[in-house]
């Protein structure tokens, strides 16, 4: 019988972050697959925890990964866990997973700190909807045409980023979304010199030419404004309305989504259409 792939949250800055079920769990698996072994061997070496680390990162090949399958496949337990927070989200890990899913290896969470989570909580945007965007390419010309798919996105975008290519990274957010977008730059998040820069992009790339990044960052870009449609007749309205329920959508759902893009009410789109 085949044994289980544990995916191992780990903290993302505060070694005190760390859940009772992710110690145990530490504990329990055969071995553990880790980005750096010698990051995760301080936490390791933190709980007392001794265990067998195998090396699983960026550089590791597919055969790397079929070793540990095949580990897997005759019954041992797995844990992987990231450099910090949840591992196979940007990050090597991601193969691993893929491959494991198409052996039909059972896989398992054991969920624990998120940068991406903990930096939206705190960037006080308040849209209510992020997309995680990870690391921009590095290639301009993919970069370039990341950030024009991107331009109209309404959600708040999540971005990391290394301290030696933020200021980069600032100009080219500034020169695709403007000066005036609302930034939050989160910085060393659950360690001593956390800090969170609430500013726009003008402001940041500003500062950041004046000063010296430090740390890693997660970058909270505010989403792109909406605009009311006021050009539009209400049989206009009630017409895309129609063309949303067709496709499915519940009518007061159908309603609000009109509503949000157009200058009419949620009920008196209702009215019109479920009064016929």
């Amino acid at each position: 019988m085949s044994g289980t792939l544990y995916l191992i949250g780990t903290p993302i800055g505060n070694l005190e972050d760390i859940t009772l079920r992710q110690l145990r769990m530490l504990e329990e698996v055969d071995f553990i697959c880790a980005e750096d072994t010698r990051v995760t061997l301080k936490l390791l070496n933190r709980y007392e925890i001794k265990k067998q680390l195998v090396s699983f990162h960026e550089h590791s090949s597919k055969a790397d990964a079929q070793r540990i399958i095949d580990r897997l496949t005759s019954g041992e337990s797995c844990g992987i866990v990231t450099d910090a927070g949840m591992p196979c989200i940007s990050d090597p890990g991601e193969v691993l997973v893929k491959m494991c899913a198409e052996s039909n290896i059972d896989i398992k969470v054991v969920p624990g700190p998120s940068a991406v989570v903990s930096a939206v909580a705190l960037a006080g945007l308040g849209s209510g909807r992020f997309t995680f965007e990870g690391f921009l390419p590095v290639n301009k010309k993919e970069r370039s045409e990341r950030l024009e798919m991107l331009r109209g996105e309404t959600a708040d975008m999540v971005f990391y980023e290394a301290p030696h290519k933020l200021r980069t990274t600032l100009s080219d957010l500034a020169a695709e979304f403007g000066d005036d977008r609302r930034i939050s730059l989160c910085r060393e998040l659950t360690k001593i010199h956390e800090e969170v820069m609430r500013v726009t992009l003008g402001e940041a790339v500003q500062y950041y030419d004046e000063n010296e990044p430090k740390g890693e960052f997660v970058l909270v870009v505010g989403g792109a404004p909406t605009e009311k449609v006021n050009d539009l007749t209400l049989e206009q309205a009630v017409e895309q309305v129609r063309r949303l329920i067709e496709m499915g959508e519940r009518p007061v759902d159908a309603c609000k989504a009109v509503a949000k893009e157009t200058a009419y009410r949620k009920g008196e789109l209702y009215s019109a259409v479920c009064g016929e």
